[in-house]
């Protein structure tokens, strides 16, 4: 079987490479050819654990190619999937535009019949419009061939995607015909033989699936941002109320743990698209609104604690940072809890020293040179008046408190994450402010 599939980014390039990984013939196609060119000499514009060696060995076999010719990419091919971005507009909703072009090229270059399946993110009804859209071009041309459109959602966790592909929780297909169907159940066997379900549905439950599934999470953990806030006003610990209740088979322990607020690329847009969508149907979504209001919020909950801590007055403080992606094994730092954190320390004249396992340079993208970054994470310490740590990457977890003490000026810790153990911090002799702990007698 040929796929093809439309967009080089995050979800395409894990779904090209895993499809090619069980022998079936992938082109991936882009229309950046700076993108396509860097792919081609085995440049990966993202950071996945596996991603670039797995990309590398399927070229090698031929299986896996890039081009930024869609006409050539779509000869013989049986299904074409959009996997191109739907970033949001400025009033939430996700912008459409990609998706509606993939269609129209593949209406403008296809001669046989085609299985056309959004991958990408979309909204309720989007599978209507590429229907449309890709039938206006075939009309043009005065030609009439058969095609199906169909919705596959991906549910890739950043730095765990390949693994997600190969061994699913589910995969979910929205479509409308027997021979969709027959299509795309022959496309995932190879996924299925192990006992990953696979869930057929109608497209529209199959484009809400996907978005419930991402508000959910992004409910969980504003869910317990919140308890954890209110935990530190009444003198509760909020780890031990998440283990409290995570043991509570109903609730669960994942999506339970409190800290500086959910980013990255899927639930901030995601929410906001829903809020959108139920808008837009006269309806409105208020435990998501609250859901939204709540994560903002907590975004700068660390930076009112140091700042808090130093009396309302950070200038000419040094920060030193751990962490800046928006959770660890990715250097993705779309809505990072960093981005907002390091700004308002910059704004208040704080000096920001900051170390990152992959994000560094992504993060000169945004911060430029208003901030000094470090191959090292103790060298990020050398001088600076406290630590924060903003993203738990396994090897901030267990770090010599020695050193760290011997390079601050002063030995203070602020866990956004909760990733230390209060005891034992103070017994290495750090004053330590954590998230839903109240911890203001211990200044």
């Amino acid at each position: 079987m040929k796929v093809t599939i439309v967009g080089s980014g995050y979800v395409g390039l894990v779904t090209g490479a895993c499809f090619s990984e069980v022998g079936i013939d992938v082109t991936c196609v882009d229309i950046d050819k700076k993108k396509i060119e860097n792919l081609n000499n085995g440049i990966i514009p993202i950071y996945e654990p596996g991603l670039e060696e797995m990309i590398a060995r399927n070229m090698k076999k031929g299986r896996l190619s890039f081009t930024t010719n869609i006409a050539e990419a779509i000869e013989d091919s049986e299904v074409l999937f959009i996997s191109v971005g739907t970033p949001p507009d400025e009033d939430g909703s996700a912008d459409l535009k990609y998706v509606l072009a993939v269609a129209r090229d593949c209406g403008k270059h296809m001669n046989d019949y085609m299985l056309v399946v959004t991958k990408s993110t979309v909204p309720v009804g989007t599978s209507k419009k590429v229907k449309k859209a890709l039938q206006e071009e075939l009309d043009k041309r005065n030609v009439s061939i058969e095609f199906d459109v169909a919705s596959n959602p991906e549910f890739l966790k950043e730095g765990a995607a390949i693994n997600d592909f190969l061994k699913p929780d589910r995969i979910v297909v929205g479509l409308d015909s027997k021979r969709a169907e027959d299509l795309m159940r022959s496309l995932y066997n190879p996924f299925t033989l192990n006992g990953h379900p696979i869930i057929f549905m109608d497209i529209v439950s199959a484009e809400m699936t996907k978005y419930a599934a991402n508000a959910m999470l992004a409910t969980k953990i504003s869910f317990i941002n919140d308890i954890a806030n209110l935990c530190e006003i009444v003198g509760a610990d909020i780890n031990k109320v998440r283990k409290g209740i995570g043991s509570d088979s109903r609730i669960g322990p994942k999506f339970i743990y409190p800290g500086i607020g959910y980013g990255g690329s899927c639930f901030p847009k995601d929410v906001q698209a829903l809020i959108k969508t139920a808008g837009e149907n006269n309806y409105s979504l208020q435990v998501l609104k609250a859901v939204e209001s709540v994560n903002q919020a907590q975004k700068l909950v660390l930076f009112n604690k140091i700042n808090a801590y130093y009396n309302g007055d950070l200038k000419g403080k040094t920060i030193g940072i751990w962490g800046l992606s928006f959770k660890p094994q990715t250097d993705d730092m779309r809505e990072a809890p960093s981005l907002y954190i390091i700004k308002s320390l910059l704004e208040a004249g704080a000096v920001v020293k900051a170390y990152d396992p992959v994000a560094n340079e992504e993060a000169k993208h945004h911060f430029g040179d208003s901030i000094t970054y470090f191959e090292d994470q103790y060298e990020a310490l050398i001088d600076a008046d406290c630590l924060a740590i903003l993203t738990e990457w396994p090897e901030f977890k267990f770090p010599s408190f020695k050193i760290i003490k011997k390079l601050l000026s002063h030995p203070v810790i602020f866990d956004g994450r909760n990733i230390y153990d209060r005891d034992q911090i103070k017994t290495n002799g750090f004053e330590y402010f954590c998230i839903g702990v109240n911890t203001s007698e211990e200044k």
